[in-house]
């Protein structure tokens, strides 16, 4: 038998005979005869033999020598959460190395991080063998949990959710189905347990917003969200995939409202005019972005402090400096581009407080808005 689990059942087999359910016991010893009156205070409770299928032998006391013997014929231990029997949690602050063999120096075949369960499929030499998401392997017993005790440690660091199983669950103000209603789940919704509020018999309690409501337990499913280990492969994709989300949220338009600047209808229709020839077949949201780069100048101090000093500022729009703008303006710019003008005098700026553009083709980094780049 594997040793630890051996280590566990005779460590543990003065408590289990409080624990167990025993139809048959018989004591065979080298003093001969037997006894059958198993009765409470005999006196070599805590040595068993045969538990749930596993063997072990403890001794107690003088009275029985090495070679007595006591079998439980049947024997159930009643674990708090027999459904945790076999799962594993590493007691520890970051991660614990999953190896290949039951050596530290064994590869490393991936990674149990705080959170994560694995089952237990065997163990050698003080190291459990486990299977966990995509990884098996062997991590250090001296470094995990078992059973309850990698039950208790999930409930610490995990946190438990609640699921709708179906829709239009309401969560109530109190455990009482005619209390008033704080929100409404759809199907498939999850909402946070609130584990410190004291258990009502067939309600949940969740929080909503950060206040304590109740939701039926006929209506959800309740679990932690516990995780699995991870290979070192996907390790590094995982690390991949957030320096593109990374990526993707830098480049992504974040819009603000600031406040107004002061403008007059022919300081509107200057910038309009501006718009249409810099991104006068962009999106709404582009155009808007060209008129806040120059609202965003104005701000800054390092620029004109007006529309028609930042327009016309030399060197800085070549549409000004060739005369395109006046005659847009002139002519009447269209109505998206005069929307859009509007629109970042009033403060609105979709840029991050941009101050330049480019084409996305010129490779320049920053937030990418329709064909251009702002930064």
């Amino acid at each position: 038998m594997n040793t630890i689990w051996k280590k566990r059942m005779v460590q543990g087999s003065a408590v289990a005979l409080s624990l167990m359910a025993m139809t048959t016991v018989s004591v065979v010893g080298t003093r001969g005869g037997a006894d059958t009156s198993f009765a409470g205070g005999y006196r070599t409770a805590g040595i068993v033999t045969t538990v749930s299928g596993m063997e072990a032998k403890a001794y107690a006391n003088a009275d029985v020598q090495k070679s007595d013997v006591i079998t439980v014929a049947t024997a159930q231990v009643q674990e708090q959460n027999p459904e945790w029997a076999n799962r594993l949690m590493a007691n520890v602050d970051e991660f614990l190395y999953v190896r290949a063999a039951a050596d530290p120096e064994a590869d490393i075949v991936g990674k149990m991080r705080k959170g994560d369960v694995a089952e237990v499929t065997g163990d050698e030499n003080g190291w459990y063998q486990i299977s966990s998401g995509n990884v098996t392997g062997y991590v250090a017993g001296d470094y995990c949990v078992v059973g309850d005790d990698a039950f208790e440690l999930a409930a610490s660091v995990c946190k438990t959710y609640a699921k709708a199983n179906e829709g239009g669950i309401r969560i109530r103000s109190e455990a009482n189905a005619d209390a008033g209603i704080l929100t409404v789940l759809a199907q498939g919704d999850t909402i946070e347990v609130n584990t410190e509020a004291d258990e009502v018999s067939g309600w949940v309690a969740v929080l909503s917003s950060g206040t304590t409501g109740y939701v039926s337990s006929d209506y959800v499913t309740v679990s932690m969200n516990t995780g699995s280990a991870i290979t070192l492969q996907e390790e590094q994709e995982a690390i991949a995939a957030q320096k593109a989300q990374e990526e993707a949220k830098r480049k992504q338009a974040v819009a603000t409202q600031n406040a107004a600047v002061a403008a007059s209808c022919d300081d509107t229709t200057l910038l309009a005019a501006l718009i249409q020839c810099e991104a006068g077949n962009e999106c709404y949201e582009g155009q808007v972005a060209v008129g806040a780069v120059v609202v965003n100048r104005m701000r800054s101090g390092g620029y004109p402090g007006s529309v028609q000093g930042v327009v016309y500022q030399r060197g800085q729009f070549t549409p000004a400096g060739s005369g395109s703008v006046a005659a847009v303006a002139a002519a009447g710019p269209k109505a998206s581009c005069m929307q859009a003008a509007a629109a970042a005098l009033s403060g609105y700026d979709n840029t991050g407080g941009a101050l330049c553009f480019r084409p996305v083709s010129s490779g320049r980094g920053g937030v990418v808005i329709g064909n251009h780049v702002f930064f």
